[in-house]
């Protein structure tokens, strides 16, 4: 009786394809169009903006259970087999390396900084 994965692997499994998606797009033989939706992918999957917010009930979560694993099996499906295990041997490497929390909060606070220039710039009087 084999034993089904947990929610915690497959969340940890969505992560290390995402990684492995954006060293695939950063690799120099990666054709262009597959790159730039590559790029992409891997921006809308580790990006806290979604297209839905989360806070809207069930479809808020719906966008990134459907929008992420698609994007992420598309670019998979397009891009050559050769790129993307080498691709994936850096996410494996990646995932395996501890959290930097002070990285976090330094990314975050140039995010809030970016959001308050835009806001002054565009929408504030």
């Amino acid at each position: 009786m084999s034993q089904q994965p947990s929610l915690r692997q497959k969340i940890r499994s969505l992560k290390i394809q995402a990684l492995a998606v954006y060293f695939a797009a950063r690799h120099p033989e990666m054709p262009f169009a597959v790159r730039l939706l590559a790029f992409v992918v891997a921006a809308y999957a580790f990006s806290p903006i979604d297209l839905i917010p989360d806070f809207i009930p069930v479809l808020g979560l719906l966008d990134d259970l459907i929008l992420v694993p698609a994007g992420i099996a598309l670019v998979l499906w397009l891009t050559p087999d050769e790129i993307m295990v080498a691709a994936h041997a850096k996410a494996e490497q990646a995932a395996s390396r501890p959290v930097s929390y002070p990285a976090a909060v330094a990314v975050v606070l140039v995010w809030l900084f970016l959001s308050g220039l835009a806001w002054r710039f565009f929408v504030a009087p």
